[in-house]
């Protein structure tokens, strides 16, 4: 199902993020988390592509498994990175032929083992490069029976840290969307101000798509600090602070606090007609689901009886 046809069936749209696991355990237990969340309906989930597609087989194989198992779209990241055009040709046939019809295209970072890595080399300077790729090959009537892939973008309500200048920032998101983009997830951000005024600035600069905020719940201080570093410069607001502060140390307080505070931040995106909801969910169900039941919205199987 074309991401164009998902959003425009649900309204918000509400969608989980995984990752590929490391070991067959971890399989095993990501695998019952999917199950775990698929009961709430998700609109789509996307899977994590590591940097310069170092999960690139686990990526597709997990992809693959969703669709083949579950009634739920994925869709999958996909980095430029590091990648020729043949490679990426390649990659968005087997995505073609396994049926599955969205992709969400970002630069992506270098191998952690290349600090010094030269985008001057690459085919695929910028995200839009790869936009219009994959627009191109929507374009080549290849696949028949595919009507093109859906595709998403990264947004940095934030800032993005390879881009201070917020001007040039916005202009280079433009080009991913003039280049073919049909909506906007965003990084995680724990300042709802941040998230209005970027969707505001973009709507200001003719950018219409719909942008799906990310959330990520503070579920131990350990995660917190690695949110620090993966979102690169993410603000926690000081009314967060001081609520993990009175938690004391307490890793059930602590993960009270981080429902509690993700679950404000979605009634007040709501009320602000966001286009979606996209959870990050670090490949654990019970957050996730404990914020739905705060919001009030019950798994289908429950809703029922």
């Amino acid at each position: 199902m074309h991401i164009q046809d998902i959003l425009a069936e649900r309204r918000p749209s509400f969608s989980f993020e995984f990752f590929p696991p490391r070991s067959d355990a971890a399989w095993d237990e990501l695998y019952q988390t999917i199950v775990d969340l698929e009961v709430y309906q998700p609109s789509f989930v996307s899977v994590t592509y590591g940097a310069g597609g170092t999960t690139r087989e686990a990526t597709h194989d997990l992809v693959v498994r969703i669709k083949e198992t579950t009634g739920i779209p994925p869709v999958p990241h996909l980095t430029c990175v590091g990648h020729s055009e043949v490679e990426i040709d390649e990659i968005l046939t087997r995505y073609a032929e396994a049926g599955v019809s969205n992709i969400l295209a970002l630069r992506g970072d270098p191998p952690r083992d290349r600090p010094d890595y030269d985008w001057s080399d690459s085919e695929f300077r910028q995200a839009a490069d790869l936009v219009a790729f994959i627009r191109r090959f929507n374009e080549s009537g290849r696949h028949p029976d595919l009507r093109g892939f859906g595709i998403g973008v990264a947004g940095f309500p934030e800032g993005h840290p390879g881009t201070p200048n917020r001007l040039i920032e916005l202009d280079h998101l433009k080009a991913k969307v003039d280049a073919g983009a049909d909506y906007i997830c965003t990084q995680l951000f724990f300042d709802n101000h941040d998230f209005l005024d970027f969707r505001d600035r973009c709507r200001h600069s003719g950018i219409e798509v719909p942008i799906i905020a990310g959330i990520m719940p503070v579920t131990s201080l350990k995660s917190m600090a690695r949110m620090a570093d993966l979102a690169a410069g993410a603000r926690f607001p000081a009314k967060l602070l001081r609520a993990l502060d009175r938690a004391g140390g307490d890793p059930a307080a602590v993960e009270r606090v981080g429902v509690h505070y993700a679950a404000q931040q979605i009634v007040e995106l709501l009320d602000q007609n966001v286009d979606g909801i996209h959870f990050y969910t670090l490949n654990k169900s019970g957050a996730t689901r404990e914020i739905y039941a705060s919001l009030g919205l019950a798994p289908a199987e429950s809703s029922q009886g």
